[in-house]
């Protein structure tokens, strides 16, 4: 199977996954709780945030949980989808091949990677870790979470892939270490971790 079209991701869409209210997959008590709990463990971790990178960024929800949580930092917001970079002046670009004049201190790729076919999921990991030089906050619906019934199908769009968690984290872990709760340390970061605080390490 291929990546998603550009041709996906139209007014229609966002009007059903993010403006209705009955049928969109936000919900904005959650991803206030998600903004905060994010950003105080990069503060807890003391990873030095300038420069936030949110790749896929969508219609900007994570634009104002760093200027709340994060003041002073630099947001780029780069999206797939030309009605939304027409829309809201994002820069257009692909997770895939994506490319910076130098990496970012946080980068958020939230519910973009299930959208690539298995070899551009690969080049989208690696590519994430060049953009990186500090914390990733990764969300990807994978294929275990549909065995558990974790996901509201409903409401999910079946269009997706369903890429199994040990690709992702496979590919992750080349560039990265898991710290739970979805945040990734760079492994170019110096910030000092104890031995059972990083599950991945």
């Amino acid at each position: 199977m291929q990546s998603a079209s550009e041709q996906w991701f139209d007014e229609a869409y966002y009007q059903r996954y993010y403006f209705d209210k009955k049928t969109r997959v936000v919900d904005p008590a959650h991803a206030d709780r998600l903004g905060a709990f994010v950003c105080s463990y990069l503060q807890y971790l003391r990873v030095p945030v300038q420069r936030v990178l949110d790749m896929g960024c969508g219609i900007g929800l994570w634009q104002g949980m760093v200027a709340r949580h994060l003041p002073g930092a630099c947001y780029q917001g780069v999206e797939y989808s030309a009605y939304l970079c027409q829309r809201y002046g994002w820069q257009r670009g692909s997770v895939v091949d994506y490319a910076a004049p130098e990496p970012f201190d946080f980068v958020i790729c939230q519910g973009v990677l299930p959208y690539l076919s298995a070899q551009d999921l690969r080049r989208a990991l690696d590519n994430l870790g060049r953009l990186c030089r500090g914390a990733l906050y990764l969300e990807a619906v994978t294929h275990e979470d549909y065995e558990r019934g974790t996901i509201d199908e409903g409401l999910t769009d079946p269009r997706q892939h369903r890429h199994r968690t040990q690709t992702y984290r496979q590919g992750l872990g080349r560039h990265f270490i898991d710290m739970g709760g979805g945040l990734w340390l760079s492994r170019q970061a110096q910030v000092p971790l104890f031995a059972l605080e990083a599950p991945g390490w």
